[in-house]
């Protein structure tokens, strides 16, 4: 307190001196209409500067809670795309609003950690058995493929990712529908391999490659990647084609996660028919 005393009585004259300019300024502002509409049009700018400011941050703030909510309405949206029903032409459609029957149910999940750099790739996401997740559920990305769910524990899963030696999707062209078999070549994470295409079938650099009907993971459809190298004289009946893949594992953060619900039943009628062998 006395510090302050001191200071007020070291610069008496100087402090007054502002008090008395800020007091004539008050009063030509008050007495004059051009000086008052000008120094009020002054405080709006300034204000609305201060505001936008304010709102930018605010925004910035609230990003990961935004993220949360977009991811959790794509969700919701992908379960009523068509691609993911399953289409039961025993019904003739005779009830046109049971004529489509929901296959796949997405859950939104973030990735809270993940390898691109390893000869075996694994993310973890914030889902587990709490929230219905099982081995062996697909998971994708907005941009594509991404994993296989492996392990499960309560509130978390671990994940095969696509960039893993012994991960193998169904794939096909999405312009001709020829298929085969994407794999990881385990050197570039921005690359795979497309396999079993033989040679007499016209692939051409862009082409678009998409999962097939064939995955108990997937939809029909997903995003793969496209063609980035072929090259159809290689020594055996296939053709080498490179792929750059549609998702980027580098900076993967929300993903969904794919449950097939016809997936028991596809499997239980297709191990009768292997006992048949």
């Amino acid at each position: 307190m006395r510090t302050l005393f001191l200071f007020l009585w070291k610069y008496n004259f100087f402090i007054f001196f502002l008090v008395l300019e800020a007091f004539s300024g008050y009063l030509i502002v008050q007495n004059n209409n051009f000086q008052r509409a000008s120094f009020i049009n002054s405080t709006n700018t300034v204000a609305a500067e201060v505001n936008t400011m304010v709102s930018a941050v605010t925004e910035y703030i609230n990003l990961r809670a935004a993220n949360d909510a977009l991811s959790r309405q794509n969700a919701a949206l992908r379960t009523l795309v068509r691609d993911v029903y399953y289409i039961d032409s025993a019904l003739k459609q005779q009830v046109v609003d049971t004529v489509f029957q929901q296959q796949y149910t997405f859950v939104t999940a973030k990735v809270v950690n993940n390898s691109v750099n390893r000869r075996n790739n694994y993310l973890t996401l914030n889902k587990g058995s709490l929230q219905g997740i099982h081995s062996e559920m697909g998971v994708t990305s907005a941009e594509g493929i991404v994993g296989i769910v492996k392990d499960v524990s309560e509130h978390y899963c671990s994940v095969m990712s696509f960039l893993h030696k012994d991960m193998k999707v169904s794939a096909r062209f999405l312009r001709n529908g020829y298929y085969g078999s994407m794999v990881w070549d385990g050197f570039d994470p921005v690359h795979g391999s497309f396999l079993e295409i033989a040679k007499h079938v016209k692939v051409n650099i862009g082409d678009t490659i998409v999962t097939t009907s064939f995955s108990d993971m997937f939809p029909e459809g997903v995003m793969v990647g496209t063609v980035d190298k072929v090259d159809p004289n290689s020594g055996d009946n296939f053709q080498v084609i490179k792929v750059k893949l549609s998702t980027n594992f580098s900076n993967v953060s929300y993903v969904y996660i794919v449950d097939d619900l016809h997936k028991k039943e596809k499997q239980a009628l297709e191990a009768t028919q292997q006992n048949d062998h």
